[in-house]
């Protein structure tokens, strides 16, 4: 498995309790982030698994879902849910 996928997961690890603190303010947004972050980590387990093309887009999306996180990690901070 790619070093990346554990960096994944560790990642995981760190937005869930942030997701929690979100959902207090915006199930929403949580939800979002929630499902952000798990893209990430499953299309880059799904990538290592594939070949060619089909490789290239599972990490071109989980690339998509990573910057989706971080947007809504600063949405969150702007809207006050989260320091």
């Amino acid at each position: 498995m790619l070093r990346i996928h554990s960096v994944a997961i560790q990642c995981c690890a760190a937005v869930g309790p942030l997701a929690n603190q979100i959902a207090r303010r915006d199930v929403a947004l949580a939800d979002q982030l929630r499902r952000a972050m798990a893209s990430v980590a499953l299309n880059i387990s799904e990538g290592a698994g594939s070949q060619g093309g089909n490789q290239n887009a599972r990490y071109f999306n989980a690339l998509g879902s990573a910057r989706e996180v971080g947007t809504a990690l600063e949405v969150a901070q702007a809207f006050g849910y989260v320091g």
